[in-house]
């Protein structure tokens, strides 16, 4: 018996660096949305733990350093865990990219191994166990678009997931997250309320309003992230921005015709990309096969 999921990406609206803290870490505050690029998770009892990542890329490695196997260990801590089990992920979502994938993988591991082993933690539960596992885990065991605030795990659910075609694009370069934070510059009073734009503000007016603190310091490092913002502007995006701490670039697009000739012009060019329909929701279900 097989159990199979979906782990979904996200992409950040709007991203504020209000503060360096003591710790390293930064406060932030930023909005949550999700698109239609997934892992796909499958999981089944085995006679010992084991995971199998399919992908291309030769810096994902199934040891301890993978925040799966950091999943299963810090749920092993918290309760006892009667099987072991061998997980296949087929990985699609590019790593470095600020698209959350690890979060994400993490956070489904953890929902699937509750689901399965039928331990009934809720999902603060979840959540709170899985603090040292990185800020965006919160976002995908709940699901739930929302503004993240603190170091990013306080999240105020909000429905702002996007009603435009979204285009998200890979620039096959991969951007460090803390090398993005620690040349980047905080400001405390940002210009523009983040949760007033994202809930108010008429999204064409977004270009002049909603920011990207991170852009500051990765375009210079990465001009392809700069590059490749102006080009969804010459694809005719209503609002284009590097997402989390990059180096993923996404765009909103009013009309189909419009985001499907974006998609196709950055597939000809080899860049990894993902299309997504205007309001899309994330299945987060967890299915048997039997």
């Amino acid at each position: 018996m097989k159990w199979i999921a979906e782990s979904y990406a996200k992409i950040n609206l709007g991203l504020h660096v209000l503060e360096r803290l003591p710790t390293g870490y930064h406060r932030i505050e930023t909005g949550f949305a999700f698109i239609n690029w997934s892992d796909r998770f499958e999981v089944e009892k085995a006679s010992r733990w084991q995971l199998d990542i399919d992908t291309d890329d030769e810096t994902i490695t199934t040891g301890e350093d993978n925040l799966i196997n950091r999943a299963i260990d810090q749920l092993k801590r918290y309760v006892d865990i009667k099987n072991a089990y061998h997980i296949k992920v087929d990985k699609r979502i590019p790593a470095g990219a600020g698209l959350g994938g690890g979060s994400s993988n993490a956070a489904l591991t953890l929902r699937m191994l509750n689901k399965i082993e039928e331990l009934g933690l809720s999902d603060e539960e979840l959540i709170d166990l899985s603090r040292d596992l990185g800020a965006d885990v919160p976002l995908f065991i709940k699901g739930q678009t929302g503004i993240g605030s603190g170091v990013g795990h306080e999240i105020k659910p909000l429905d702002i997931q996007p009603n435009f075609w979204i285009i998200t694009c890979f620039p096959n370069v991969k951007s460090s997250t803390p090398e993005a934070y620690s040349h980047c510059h905080p400001n405390p009073e940002p210009d523009f309320d983040l949760e007033k734009t994202l809930t108010e503000a008429d999204p064409e007016e977004w270009q002049y309003t909603l920011f990207n603190d991170l852009e500051q310091s990765v375009v210079p490092r990465h001009h392809v992230v700069g590059n490749m913002k102006d080009q969804f502007y010459e694809f005719g995006a209503l609002y284009a921005s590097m997402s989390g701490s990059g180096s993923a670039v996404y765009g909103l697009f009013e009309q189909d015709f419009v985001a499907t000739n974006a998609y196709h012009g950055l597939v000809e060019l080899e860049f990894p990309t993902n299309i997504t329909k205007p309001g899309f929701k994330p299945d987060h279900g967890i299915y048997r096969k039997e």
